[in-house]
């Protein structure tokens, strides 16, 4: 669950972050009530959940009472990567003297936390490692409810960071870390952590991912997570404890499997032959007939799609149970076509059930057959 700036904020005001004062708009009336009571220059950033803000212009500035008004109505306007700005955050316009990234997240390929900084911040992290590799301190780091003090020594040492600045940064770095844990964070990310011209050091912007699985332990984050979901076919599929995953505003093909893994195979190949999917849903372990009728009808909702691809590893989920589904599901989705890859449980009775189904459904041996299958209604 990736959290919008002002979320992220009440979270590091909570865990005693040094940040910047701001307040939160959703309207012009309420930027007409506040444009006389505002300490200025502020600056107003469009809350959407999509990096890039800057760029399209979701960031701007106002020096006065009628700059806010017409900033705001501009940013309240606009869509940003086809989402609509629908709130505002206005904070104080800080003078920057330096810019600094701190984040911490998983890596995911030594099952390990990790804690990354530079000195050198304010851009994409990507960015800096390319140009400033020697700027970058990437510390692995044991599972644990605090953070050693040597690992903020080494990463300080390593980066050259300032004398004046150590004290300050150590304070961060383990607020930081607690955010972290605490909020049982994929991604805590400050960027930039900046020192203001009274060698301040305040978070200026802010990024936090929380896991998904544990959202039971923050209600605070779940009821946010609903309240600003703006895809209906997400929050629809939520209902059955589905993940609908859009992805391309250019494709025509959904993908229907049971996991993260098989999901992620499935979009590799199809891509890779040319073709691009725009929505996957997540079936979760232990599918019902009548949950694979929905999932159906959901992902055949997006009027983008054209054409779905079922990839099924039968464990937990029965391939007979699939199919079932299959075939209460296929009156639900009209002239969409359906390509089949079922394996494991119960695999025969699934394909005998499959096989009997009328309508556009085709039956693949495995999943590059599949995928093949896929290019060849498409003519690719």
């Amino acid at each position: 669950m990736k959290l919008v700036e002002y979320k992220a904020y009440d979270i590091f005001y909570k865990y005693d972050l040094p940040c910047s004062e701001g307040c939160v708009v959703s309207s012009l009336e309420e930027l007409r009530d506040l444009k006389d009571t505002m300490k200025y220059p502020v600056v107003l950033k469009a809350q959407v959940q999509t990096g890039g803000r800057s760029k399209a212009g979701g960031v701007q500035f106002a020096s006065n009472g009628s700059e806010l008004l017409e900033k705001g109505e501009k940013l309240l306007g606009m869509k940003i990567k086809n989402l609509p700005v629908r709130i505002i955050f206005i904070t104080d316009k800080v003078e920057i003297k330096k810019e600094m990234y701190l984040s911490f997240t998983l890596d995911r390929k030594h099952k390990k936390p990790v804690m990354i900084f530079s000195p050198e911040g304010g851009v994409d992290i990507n960015e800096i490692a390319e140009k400033h590799p020697d700027k970058i301190a990437k510390v692995l780091l044991a599972p644990s409810k605090t953070l050693d003090d040597f690992v903020i020594q080494y990463a300080m040492d390593k980066t050259g960071l300032e004398q004046d600045y150590r004290t300050d940064f150590k304070g961060v770095c383990q607020k930081l870390y607690s955010v972290f844990i605490g909020m049982d964070c994929i991604l805590a990310e400050i960027n930039p952590l900046i020192i203001d011209n009274d060698d301040k050091m305040i978070a200026l912007d802010g990024k936090i991912d929380v896991d998904d699985n544990s959202l039971y332990r923050h209600d605070d984050v779940r009821v946010f997570r609903n309240e600003i979901e703006e895809n209906k076919l997400i929050l629809e599929a939520r209902h059955f404890d589905f993940l609908y995953i859009p992805i391309n505003n250019e494709g025509n093909i959904a993908v229907i499997s049971n996991g993260s893994g098989m999901i992620m195979s499935s979009i590799d190949l199809i891509t890779k032959r040319g073709m691009t999917v725009t929505c996957a849903l997540d079936l979760g372990g232990g599918a019902t007939a009548d949950r694979i009728k929905e999932s159906l009808r959901i992902v055949a909702s997006n009027p983008l799609v054209d054409t779905i691809f079922i990839n099924i590893f039968g464990g937990i989920t029965r391939c007979d149970e699939i199919a079932k589904g299959v075939e209460k599901g296929v009156e639900l989705i009209g002239k969409t076509k359906l390509v089949i890859r079922l394996e494991g449980t119960n695999k025969e009775k699934g394909l005998e059930i499959i096989n009997s189904v009328s309508g556009s459904v085709k039956m693949a041996a495995g999943l590059k057959n599949g995928v093949e299958i896929l290019s060849q209604d498409l003519k690719l």
